[in-house]
């Protein structure tokens, strides 16, 4: 996992719960990396479970939940640093039905090795889109959060439901309607 994640889950951390909390979580984890990141460095997703599950234990917040707030956290940053890719869509079903043939070719370009969910588009009309989330991370919350901001970001309010395809949480499709 590309320590991009990791710099900005600690940002977060600090942000929402203080530099004391990211200094607990850190030191509650066996982590290789010693809770040290780089945001191009590339990292163990198994440090970023046990970040979360000491996060999750210390704040009595759901995994899911700090995924979701983590992925709205993460779009804002995305909107500081790639304000002109975002721009160049008109609305969020276009944005988010380029995900996988668009944002994450451009991603690749920065991070050759970032390993990525993938998102196969099952249908698309102007107001609504189904997708299939697929990844060995099951951070579809993440995902989740990612959406929702898209919408804010476009000013418009959506209707997004999730059902897990694999009870893992491995696959799971995504329908979204603009409202």
């Amino acid at each position: 996992m590309k320590g991009i994640v990791f710099t900005e889950f600690l940002e977060m951390v600090e942000g929402k719960f203080g530099l004391e909390m990211v200094d607990t979580i850190i030191h509650q984890c066996q982590l290789n990396s010693n809770g040290i990141y780089t945001s191009v460095g590339t990292y163990n997703f198994a440090e970023m479970l046990q970040l979360l599950q000491s996060l999750s234990y210390n704040t009595d917040i759901s995994i899911d939940q700090l995924l979701l707030t983590y992925g709205e956290y993460f779009f804002n940053s995305l909107k500081t640093s790639y304000p002109d890719l975002l721009k160049s869509y008109n609305d969020p079903i276009e944005l988010l039905a380029s995900v996988e043939n668009h944002i994450h070719i451009e991603v690749l370009k920065i991070y050759p090795d970032a390993e990525l969910p993938t998102f196969e588009m099952i249908d698309k009309s102007a107001k609504s889109l189904t997708m299939i989330y697929k990844s060995s991370r099951s951070m579809h919350h993440f995902a989740l959060g990612l959406m929702n901001e898209t919408f804010k970001y476009f000013n418009t309010s959506s209707n997004i439901k999730m059902k897990k395809i694999k009870e893992d949480g491995t696959e799971v499709r995504f329908i979204i309607k603009m409202e």
